[in-house]
């Protein structure tokens, strides 16, 4: 009896066993994961709220017959408006899924292979000639039952990034290359490239406006005038640029180009955002270590192999981000288009998000304007998936 006594006695007054190893492991991990959760919640919650709520918002008011005040449910009708037949919109989608599958496969088995050159050649072709039959097969189907004015927007906002975000990354690279070597006043004109990037879109499009008169008088028809050229009507010029070029109208639909008033808004583009791309590229080529550039001096490089071999693969990865983020911010332009477009260029400059705006303001058709959002977002979703697969494994990071 006294022997049990003084068990319980131990038991009671010992201090508890420690938990086995694996057990605190756990428990270790289960904190760091609470912490982790705990850290990244505020940023969960600003993107829930003001990303993908109104996200899912907008794919549920694409879904309803909503016209001022929500009319009822629709289901798919507002797309279908849009894109007009499902399979063309499926033939469409199916041309550049062929292109898509064809670069992954010349990638994986042709890609420098020097022996089959002559094979690499007739792949591409055949490739680029399939995927392009099917998508244009696609793309007449929906221009013939589907809505005119959102699906001309599509190629007008095509050839306004093409347009654009090329010719403003290769001038930025050049202009950053200059300001970065030892000149004089070169802060000046940092400030100075940079400025257009922080005026007021407004303000400056309101300018653009002045200089791309059709008036004999404005800038831009004196400047061509030192050319032989006669002046142009700009802004208010529905013509494509193809035809004023060669006088020859033979060529039409996509192919005969932008219009000549949505290449002067690429003008615009071009200023704007030039200063910008060339401030990032600064910050790359300072952290290019010079040593490299001293090494290849040594072994007798000129300034053009420096750059074509040193600057231009270390800021590849600068220049795939400004291309991503150029073309996403293209497709989604809207402000300057809208300041800068007329009448008198009959829709040629109207982009995908001007045509949006008009459906949502002028028509006041909330449901249909956001299902003409959504397929908007979705194309921005698949170049930009396209950029990273192709263009993302040639980025060189050191």
């Amino acid at each position: 009896c006294y022997s049990d006594l003084g068990r319980e006695f131990v038991a009671a007054t010992s201090p508890p066993a420690p938990a086995s190893p694996r057990r605190r492991i756990r428990w270790m991990d289960v904190q760091e994961q609470l912490t982790g959760y705990l850290f990244i919640m505020p940023a969960l919650i600003l993107i829930g709220l003001f990303g993908i709520f109104p996200i899912a918002y907008a794919f549920y008011m694409s879904l309803r017959r909503w016209r001022v005040v929500d009319r009822g449910f629709m289901g798919f009708a507002n797309y279908e408006k849009a894109v007009g037949d499902w399979i063309g919109l499926l033939l469409f989608i199916g041309g550049f899924a062929v292109w898509v599958i064809a670069y992954f496969v010349w990638e994986r088995f042709l890609e420098g292979r020097r022996d089959r050159r002559a094979a690499n050649w007739i792949f591409i072709l055949a490739a680029l000639f399939v995927g392009g039959a099917i998508l244009s097969i696609g793309w007449r189907r929906m221009m013939a039952t589907g809505d005119d004015d959102f699906l001309n927007s599509l190629p007008i906002t095509l050839y306004y990034a093409v347009g654009s975000v090329p010719i403003q990354l290769g001038l930025a690279l050049v202009l950053a290359y200059i300001l970065f070597q030892q000149i004089k006043g070169r802060e000046m004109f940092r400030m100075a490239y940079f400025l257009p990037y922080v005026t007021p879109v407004i303000a400056t499009a309101l300018v653009f406006r002045v200089i791309f008169s059709p008036r004999p008088t404005s800038i831009a028809n004196r400047f061509i005038e030192f050319f032989g050229i006669p002046p142009q009507k700009w802004l208010f010029e529905p013509t494509p640029v193809l035809h004023l070029l060669t006088g020859n109208d033979a060529i039409q639909g996509f192919w005969a180009g932008p219009s000549l008033a949505l290449v002067s808004i690429i003008f615009f583009g071009i200023w704007t955002y030039v200063g910008y791309n060339t401030v990032i590229f600064l910050a790359g080529l300072g952290n290019i270590s010079t040593s490299l550039y001293e090494a290849a001096e040594i072994d007798g490089a000129n300034e053009w192999q420096l750059f074509r071999h040193i600057t231009v693969p270390l800021l590849s990865p600068i220049t795939f981000y400004l291309s991503l983020i150029g073309f996403i911010g293209t497709f989604k332009a809207f402000n300057h288009i809208y300041v800068m477009q007329q009448p008198s260029a009959q829709g040629t400059v109207e982009t995908a998000s001007v045509a949006i705006f008009n459906t949502f303001y002028k028509a006041s058709q909330f449901g249909y304007a956001t299902a003409q959002a959504m397929l908007l977002f979705g194309i921005i979703l698949f170049l930009t998936f396209v950029q990273n697969r192709i263009f993302g494994k040639r980025v060189f990071y050191g």
